[in-house]
């Protein structure tokens, strides 16, 4: 049955994917204060986004799983999941739905946003 608790469970399973694997679960977007670091801080920054754990109903009131943030080098990290359609004009109807969701993972320095 497609209930709302099982909607929010599969988006939350969507993103964790999306989060995990972004080439397969959805698309990468690194912003330019990213793309700043070295490539080893970048790297540890994508596995830090890949193994983030820390949610809570401050970053997570919906159980998504589509937000949090982290500190490296000093730096507030944030990391955001959006739900496009497939033509990435509009929103998805229904971000539970792979088929009709495009997801993209940003991640950016917090002063980025």
């Amino acid at each position: 049955m497609n209930t709302p608790a099982n909607q929010t469970a599969r988006i939350a399973q969507l993103n964790d994917l999306c989060r995990r694997a972004p080439g397969v679960g959805g698309r990468l977007v690194i912003t330019q204060g990213i793309r700043a670091f070295s490539a080893a801080d970048q790297s540890a920054i994508r596995e830090k986004v890949e193994t983030f754990d820390a949610f809570s109903e401050d970053c997570d009131p919906y159980g998504e799983r589509d937000f949090g943030s982290f500190t490296h080098n000093g730096e507030l990290i944030y990391w955001k999941i959006d739900y496009y359609d497939p033509s990435l004009t509009h929103g998805s109807e229904d971000p539970s739905d792979p088929h009709q969701t495009v997801r993209v993972l940003t991640i950016l320095l917090a002063s980025e946003y």
